[in-house]
C-alpha cells in the first residue's frame, strides 16, 4: 500500500511505525473473512481492510469525523486478521496509532467521554473495583434478572496460597479485576505449580497491566500502570525470579509488548525489554512442565467445552495449544465452531458497544453449548465473566480445573 503521511507525523516514531505497517497491506481481504464484526454487520468499513483504510486517511492528513470514530470503535481489538493476514500485518498496533490520533481530533459526546473516564478510574483500580463488586454481591438478590447475571457471585479462595518455598521462582500479575471477580485463579496456579517445585510469589504493589487504559486512549496512563508494575517486579527479577507469570491472557499479550510500549522511554526500555522477555501466559509454563504434571493429576470427569480468547489465539498466537494440553492431560473437550470468533467480552467493549457484543456472546455460547459440556473453561478474565451472563453452564479458568484434580 503506497502512502503519503502528512507532516504531523510522518517523521515521529508513531508514524514511521505505522507507514511500515501500512506498506505491508496488500488489499487481500483475507482479514474480513475472519473479523467477527465484519461478519455482524456486513460493512467493509466495519472489517480490517476498510478501517486501515480510514486510518491511513486520517494519517495522510484527510479530515477526521465521528463516522471514522464510529468504525473504529467497534473494532473488538481481536486480532484475528493479524492470526489470517498473509502480509504480516500488525493491525493492532496500526489501530492504537489511528485511534489516538482520532480520539484527539474528534470531540465525544459527553455521556460517552464519561463512561469512558468513569470506566479508567474504577476498573484498574483494584481496591475501588472490589469495593463495588463486593456491594453489588451484596445486593444481588435483589437486582433484576439482567443485571443480576452481570454480577458474579461472592466467591473465595478456600485452600490458600502454597506455603513451601522452592529454588525456582516466579512473581505474578495480581492483576485489576481478577483478585475481586475471580480469587482463586492465582491461588490455583500457585498450588499448581507448587507440586512442580515452583514458588509463586506476589509483588505488593503490581496491578492493573495497562491494558484498559490504552484500549480507551489513555496512554500516558496506561504506561504509568506499566512503569509501576515494571518498579514492582524488579526486584524479583534482580534475584532471579525466572517468570513473569500471568493467569489471564488479555494481560499477558499486553506485558510481552512492554518492550514497544515503553521503547521510547529512557528509564525504563531496558527493564521493558527484560520483563517482556520474562513474561509467561501460565499455559507456557505448564506446556512445558506437562510430562512432570500428568503424573499428579487424577483424570478428569465429564465433559468440557474450551473457549479459546482472542488474547490466547491472535494476542499469544497460542491457537490450539491449550486444548492440546488439556487433551494430554486426560480432559473430553467437546467442539467448539468458529472458535476464532470473539465472544464480545474484550475488555471494556462489552460495556461501551453492548448491542454488538450481545450478538457475539449469543453466537458464542451457541457455539460452546452445542456438544453438551458440563463445564465451559476459558483463560481470560473478561471472557470468562462475559460467557457466564448467557449460560448456566459453569464458566472457569483451566488452571481451577486442573488444580482440582491435584492428587497431593
Amino acid at each position: 500500500m503506497q502512502t503519503n503521511l502528512a507532516d504531523f507525523i510522518r517523521d515521529t516514531p508513531q508514524g514511521k511505525t505505522a507507514e511500515e505497517i501500512l506498506r505491508k497491506c496488500v488489499h487481500c481481504g483475507f482479514c474480513t473473512a475472519t473479523c467477527p464484526t465484519y461478519q455482524l454487520l456486513g460493512d467493509e468499513l466495519d472489517g480490517p481492510r476498510g478501517r486501515i483504510y480510514l486510518i491511513k486517511q486520517v494519517l495522510e492528513g484527510a479530515p477526521v469525523t465521528a463516522k471514522t470514530q464510529l468504525h473504529l470503535d467497534r473494532c473488538l481489538s481481536c486480532r484475528s486478521c493479524e492470526t489470517t493476514c498473509p502480509s504480516g500485518v500488525e493491525y493492532g498496533r496500526l489501530l492504537d496509532i489511528g485511534r489516538k490520533v482520532v480520539e484527539e481530533r474528534v470531540p465525544r459526546d459527553p455521556l460517552d467521554a464519561a463512561k469512558r473516564a468513569g470506566l479508567r478510574r474504577l476498573i484498574p483500580g483494584g481496591l475501588v473495583f472490589g469495593a463495588a463488586v463486593q456491594a453489588g454481591q451484596w445486593m444481588r438478590w435483589m437486582l433484576p434478572p439482567a443485571l443480576k447475571r452481570k454480577v458474579p457471585a461472592s466467591s473465595r479462595d478456600v485452600k490458600g496460597w502454597p506455603r513451601r518455598v522452592h529454588a525456582r521462582k516466579m512473581v505474578v500479575l495480581d492483576g485489576c479485576v481478577q483478585p475481586s471477580l475471580a480469587p482463586n485463579t492465582n491461588a490455583a496456579a500457585a498450588r499448581v505449580l507448587d507440586q512442580l517445585g515452583i514458588t509463586v510469589v506476589r509483588a505488593s504493589r503490581s496491578g492493573c497491566c495497562g491494558a484498559v487504559s490504552l484500549h480507551l486512549n489513555a496512554e500516558h496512563e496506561a504506561l504509568d500502570y506499566m512503569r509501576r508494575n515494571i518498579d514492582a517486579w524488579w526486584p524479583y527479577v534482580q534475584h532471579d525470579a525466572e517468570a513473569i507469570l500471568v493467569t489471564a491472557t488479555g494481560c499477558a499479550s499486553v506485558v510481552k509488548d512492554y518492550g514497544y510500549l515503553l521503547s521510547r522511554d529512557r528509564q525504563y526500555a531496558a527493564k521493558a525489554q527484560r520483563i517482556a522477555a520474562l513474561a509467561r501466559d501460565v499455559s507456557e509454563v505448564l506446556i512445558a512442565e506437562q510430562d512432570r504434571l500428568r503424573p499428579l493429576l487424577k483424570k478428569p470427569a465429564g465433559r468440557y467445552a474450551f473457549q479459546s480468547p482472542c488474547s490466547l489465539q491472535h494476542g499469544l498466537k497460542m491457537q490450539g495449544k491449550v486444548e492440546a494440553l488439556l487433551a494430554s492431560l486426560g480432559f473430553e473437550l467437546t467442539p467448539v465452531r468458529d472458535a476464532h470468533l470473539c465472544c464480545g467480552s474484550a475488555g471494556t467493549y462489552s460495556l461501551l458497544q453492548p448491542r454488538i457484543a450481545q450478538k457475539l456472546l449469543d453466537n458464542k455460547v451457541k457455539a460452546l453449548a452445542a456438544g453438551r459440556p458440563d463445564t465451559i473453561l476459558t483463560a481470560n478474565i473478561g471472557c470468562q465473566m462475559h460467557i457466564q451472563t448467557g449460560t448456566t453452564v459453569p464458566v472457569r479458568h483451566w488452571i481451577e480445573a486442573l488444580d482440582e484434580l491435584l492428587t497431593a
